[in-house]
């Protein structure tokens, strides 16, 4: 044996054995864990445990600044004036996925027509909001510019503490 081989062995064997691991105590006193296996059912409580959790009304900011601000920047979108990611993150994938394919079959009329990109003009109405449960906002922003008046219809959910918007449709 040479003396690397034997220091190596040495280095190895002084190593103290690992902790034995113990199960997580099962009383209620313990804080809530994500639950252990493969079964299909702990993987849906899994995702349970780390999936969005809903938020009450009173835990949350005033909507009314970010209706009016979304509605705006969804018309922006809309026109190619915004990128998108800019509203990502108060937007549910779903609602992302959405707008992603309404903002690119406008640009592919704007491409068709020739028309360059123009931040349009408008003007945002005081939103109507309503309440339909708690953590839940539903509202309608009208919407003018010189040629027309359009409507924006906003779902706000309150997920782990800050509103989301669920459903977005440009009337």
């Amino acid at each position: 044996m040479t003396a690397a081989q034997s220091i190596a062995t040495a280095t190895i064997a002084d190593r103290p054995a690992a902790p034995e691991r113990t199960a997580a105590p099962t009383d209620g006193a313990s804080a809530r864990q994500a639950p252990q296996g493969r079964g299909s059912r702990a993987r849906i409580a899994h995702e349970e445990f780390f999936d969005y959790q809903p938020t009450s009304t009173a835990d949350l900011p005033d909507p009314q600044p970010l209706i009016e601000n979304l509605t705006r920047c969804v018309i922006e979108i809309l026109a190619g004036a915004r990128e998108l990611e800019q509203v990502a993150r108060w937007v549910t994938d779903d609602v992302y996925r959405t707008l992603l394919s309404r903002a690119s079959i406008s640009a592919r009329a704007r491409a068709a027509r020739g028309a360059p990109v123009v931040r349009p003009t408008f003007s945002v109405g005081a939103p109507r909001i309503t309440e339909p449960r708690d953590g839940v906002i539903e509202a309608v922003v009208i919407v003018t510019s010189r040629a027309r008046a359009r409507a924006v219809a906003i779902r706000l959910e309150g997920l782990d503490r800050r509103w989301r918007a669920s459903a977005i449709s440009v009337l």
